[in-house]
């Protein structure tokens, strides 16, 4: 079955970085679009990143754009999300899927992992 094993997440000073990291199994890694999602406290889950099957292409939500960065290993099945100049706005469980296309903002699953919390805070 399909799974997501997310991790990295931790407690930030704002301006500060961590890398986020996605392990997943049980589809083809390497054919299937990925992106990043999170959900802040109270808040609907929202979508972050999307990067392509061969990691050529990528997208960001704007108020991530420039300090955030995806990228993949297909070999490894693993996804990444670099994150830098983090801010309180960050604060958030962020969890991986893979998307139906590029731009669709649809996960083809349902499911979702446990995720991996951030939490940006002086």
């Amino acid at each position: 079955q399909v799974q997501f094993v997310e991790s990295g997440g931790g407690l930030v000073r704002p301006g500060g970085s961590l890398k986020l990291s996605c392990v997943a199994s049980g589809f083809t890694f390497g054919t299937d679009v990925m992106s990043w999602y999170r959900q802040a406290p109270e808040r609907e889950r929202e979508w972050v990143a999307t990067i392509s099957t061969l990691g050529s292409r990528t997208t960001y939500l704007d108020s991530v754009e420039g300090r955030f960065t995806i990228s993949r290993d297909n070999a490894q099945s693993t996804l990444w999300l670099q994150m830098t100049d983090l801010t309180p706005e960050d604060t958030a469980v962020y969890y991986c899927n893979h998307e139906t296309t590029f731009s669709s903002r649809r996960t083809i699953d349902d499911y979702w992992g446990r995720g991996t919390q951030v939490t940006v805070s002086s």
